[in-house]
């Protein structure tokens, strides 16, 4: 995919997130738990979720669309690790049911 093109798909996969997308960038942004996430970011050929790029920390919500699409997964964390990046998968039920330990989760990687 183009730079243009993907950057584009970034711009426009906010807008059809899921709700534990949603519901865990409300628990991201603004700094909440004192880190600057960005969501929704091409790094290399592929978008993830969120990112905290000071870290290097990518963090992926997994749902059942993820099930159909598990290579592609694997390939684009792999990818991400050989670059230096850190990757957290959460499944999406786990951010609703969960979301205290997820989120000490995420803060706990980040120190």
């Amino acid at each position: 995919m183009d730079k243009p093109l993907q950057r584009q798909r970034a711009r426009d996969l906010p807008k059809n997130s899921t709700n534990a997308g949603r519901h865990l960038w409300y628990h991201l942004r603004a700094g909440r738990l004192g880190f600057k996430f960005k969501r929704q970011v091409p790094i290399g050929a592929y978008i993830v979720d969120f990112v905290y790029l000071e870290k290097r920390l990518v963090i992926e919500l997994d749902g059942s669309q993820h099930m159909d699409n598990k290579i592609y997964d694997t390939k684009r964390t792999d990818w991400l690790m050989t670059n230096g990046f850190k990757v957290l998968h959460f499944w999406n039920h786990g951010v609703f049911q969960q979301t205290p330990s997820v989120l000490e989760i995420i803060t706990s990687a980040l120190l």
